[in-house]
């Protein structure tokens, strides 16, 4: 065992720059030249090379092929290897598979693929052509993990395959995100720019539009947005899927999704729209089902006079039915021998024109390695051709050796042969010398040299070099591209919700609990008869439009508001409040008001739009402050009142009348006019309302009721009824009257009867 000392911060650092290369360079990002990861290139070179799954073969168990990968070449999960071949099996994952699968493997609907002792595969067509001429020195090889065989760098693919199918990936500080494009729109543009390397990102997009998803769904990307993000490598792509409106029986309209945003759960879609016509966010909508096969087909049924542009908008604004793609064309660049490269962020053009340096490359090593085959020929040829004139004698020296090696040796020494020449005419048959064949030689031997001749201009000539790659790009066009899947929607109109459209006007109670749990119940339902849960009760319960709002003030000084539509129709117990509203840790309803949209008589408590409320805290510290822009608040509220550590909001009133109360837990009683009542605008403190002492607590705060009685729950169970009089009219920060005797206030409320 060998002991070094170092720093241990040093070492720290070392190892996991170690390991984060490994991440980069083995595992997450894709090569600019073939469009592959390490794991997905060595799937594909077993299938090909080991295992022998070509398109015209039979397909195999893919447990023969991830065990055949991870045997030879990737030391990782089983797992993780399987998921990367079945991800090149999925037509709605790649736009152009390279994997054909036979089982299952997989859905749109999130489903997993089945285990691979299930499924089989072999490859498609054009994985061979991402293969490419593998066989032909235009590639390195290097050794795999345990030195016993060789796996390439790289494969000389002849498909743009990086740009065609994209790719996706997370390393340690970086990421990449490559959306797929079509294969034919890829092509004309590597054409063009093969013939103009200055060829400008303008051009360039009007070649490649947009991307190309496989789901089918709408680009609504502007031609300025897709041109800034494929010179810059970076920027979004928006997605919407495609509808139509179907007539059905019985006159009923239908509204039929065909096509849905690249990567989302198409089950988790439908999931998400069947919870919102469930909880009738959507009054244009009543029923949604799912009745895709091959192709995507999810049904909604319209609602009588509905109108479906109304019903889309929504369902696109809160729905994954519109997404992004976030784009990030960060790749792995070669930087020298052996596999070496380095990760860049690349504009479009800069990917377009790695590829066809690479192709170029790999067409001039094609046809170095051709010559070099060519004129290994043309040497057995020539050996062939210099015994022509005295074949007996050859024949006869080749029936008096002692072996081959002597009998090669003798026509060396004879016929001035070289060692490959006399082995090659050894190993001839003698029928084969005949005049016929002879003929045949001199044929092969004459086209050889042609085509070396021919071979040494093309090398000899750049273009001509190009116009092969060229040549070789067309034949793949033409053989594998289809039409755009996707439409561009150059004038896609942003959607604006006008949220009176999707509420249906209906009478109801709205409902908010102790323990903080709301939901609606329509106003022909007796309200104490509702289901709530164990240990809670009734807080509120207002008769109200589902048009209308309820606003709710916290123990942490915030302000809410919620459309009585958005409370949930519930006959069980509804929802948290916490689910509905941004409430932080600890925040808890301390009051809520009803705020109708138009005047509704008799409505105690309501207030509106830049009505004023008057809060107090735990130890007596309060002010009042006007409720602005109650109708437009966020989920996450608005600030009204800042408490210290220690303390709290108990009480918020509407302010009405010209007298309030405040009612301490040790039994004080305090009156204050209005006027004593601070009015500050924005997030304030508050200022001693009610002077406190030996720890005593604000436990309420009422206005002047009308009929003059406040009742007193006492902590001993009995409840208290005074007159407003007795509470003795005082200045802001003194103790008040006692009213309760030696019982404690719990609470303090106006007597029903006072509200009739």
């Amino acid at each position: 065992m060998t002991i070094v000392d170092t720093a241990l911060h040093q070492e720290s650092r070392d190892r996991y720059l170690t390991y984060a290369l490994s991440v980069v360079s083995g595992r997450a990002l894709p090569d600019v030249r073939d469009g592959l990861k390490p794991v997905q290139r060595r799937i594909l070179y077993a299938m090909f090379n080991n295992l022998g799954l070509r398109p015209e073969h039979a397909h195999r168990k893919s447990a023969a092929v991830v065990g055949e990968v991870l045997a030879k070449f990737h030391p990782h999960g089983d797992i993780a290897c399987y998921e990367a071949m079945v991800r090149m099996a999925q037509d709605f994952s790649l736009r152009y598979p390279l994997v054909d699968g036979q089982g299952n493997f997989g859905s749109l609907d999130g489903d997993n693929a089945a285990a691979y002792r299930y499924t089989e595969a072999r490859l498609r067509q054009l994985a061979v052509e991402v293969i490419g001429e593998i066989g032909e020195e235009t590639v390195e090889f290097r050794d795999n993990f345990d030195g016993t065989t060789q796996e390439p760098v790289v494969f000389p693919s002849r498909v743009p395959n990086l740009v065609i199918n994209g790719a996706s990936g997370i390393a340690v500080g970086m990421a990449t995100s490559i959306p797929p494009h079509n294969l034919r729109d890829t092509v004309k543009a590597l054409i063009e720019l093969s013939r103009d390397p200055e060829l400008s990102t303008a051009r360039l997009t009007s070649l490649l539009k947009a991307p190309d998803f496989p789901t089918g769904c709408q680009i609504l990307n502007s031609k300025t947005e897709l041109e800034n993000m494929y010179r810059t490598g970076k920027g979004s792509v928006r997605m919407r899927g495609e509808w139509e409106v179907e007539t059905a029986e019985r006159g009923k309209r239908l509204v039929v999704i065909r096509s849905i945003p690249y990567a989302i759960n198409k089950a988790q879609l439908v999931e998400k729209i069947a919870d919102i016509i469930v909880s009738r966010k959507v009054p244009q909508l009543v029923d949604v089902r799912d009745e895709s096969t091959e192709e995507v087909r999810i049904v909604l049924e319209l609602a009588p006079a509905a109108e479906p542009e109304i019903a889309m908008a929504y369902l696109f604004k809160h729905t994954p039915l519109e997404s992004t793609f976030s784009v990030n064309l960060t790749v792995l660049v070669p930087t020298g021998p052996g596999g070496a490269a380095r990760p860049e962020l690349l504009s479009l053009k800069q990917c377009l024109r790695h590829f066809l340096d690479f192709r170029e490359e790999v067409t001039v090593k094609r046809l170095v390695y051709e010559k070099k085959k060519l004129l290994e020929r043309i040497h057995i040829l020539e050996g062939l051709l210099a015994i022509f004139d005295s074949l007996d004698e050859a024949i006869a020296i080749v029936r008096k050796s002692d072996g081959r090696s002597d009998a090669a040796q003798k026509l060396r020494d004879r016929f001035s042969l070289s060692e490959i020449q006399a082995f090659a005419v050894v190993d001839m048959r003698i029928y084969q010398l005949s005049r016929t064949n002879i003929k045949e030689i001199r044929d092969e031997h004459g086209e050889k040299r042609r085509r070396v001749k021919a071979i040494e201009t093309t090398l000899a000539d750049k273009e001509q070099v190009l116009e092969i790659v060229r040549t070789d790009l067309e034949k793949v066009a033409e053989k594998f591209g289809d039409k755009r899947l996707c439409p561009i929607v150059r004038d896609a109109a942003e959607i604006e919700l006008n949220a009176e459209d999707y509420v249906v006007e209906e009478d109801v109670h709205a409902i908010i609990t102790k323990d903080g749990w709301l939901k609606r119940v329509r106003q022909n339902n007796e309200v104490s008869g509702t289901r709530l849960r164990e240990g809670d009760a009734i807080l509120y319960s207002f008769a109200l439009s589902t048009k209308d709002y309820v606003a709710f003030i916290t123990n942490q000084g915030s302000v809410y508001s919620l459309r009585v539509s958005e409370f949930p129709a519930s006959g069980g117990y509804g929802d948290p409040v916490q689910k509905l509203l941004k409430f932080r840790d600890g925040e808890r309803v301390i009051a809520a008001f009803a705020s109708p949209v138009k005047d509704v008589p008799g409505l105690l408590d309501a207030v509106k739009d830049g009505s004023v409320i008057a809060l107090i805290s735990k130890a007596g510290l309060g002010h009042s402050t006007a409720l602005s822009g109650l109708y437009a608040l966020k989920r996450s509220g608005k600030r009204l009142a800042k408490a210290k550590d220690d303390d709290e909001l108990v009480c918020a009133i509407a302010l009405s009348q010209s007298e309030i109360s405040i009612f301490s837990r040790k039994g004080y009683g305090l009156r204050l006019k209005r006027s004593e009542v601070p009015h500050r605008e924005g997030v304030a403190g508050g200022v001693a309302l009610m002077g406190l002492r030996d720890g005593d607590a604000v436990v309420g705060m009422i206005e002047r009721p009308f009929q003059g009685k406040v009742a007193l729950n006492l902590s001993t169970g009995r409840t208290k009824e005074i007159s407003w009089s007795e509470v003795v009219l005082a200045h802001r920060d003194t103790r008040g009257t006692k009213l309760s005797g030696n019982a404690e206030i719990d609470s303090v409320a106006v007597p029903a009867a006072t509200l009739l």
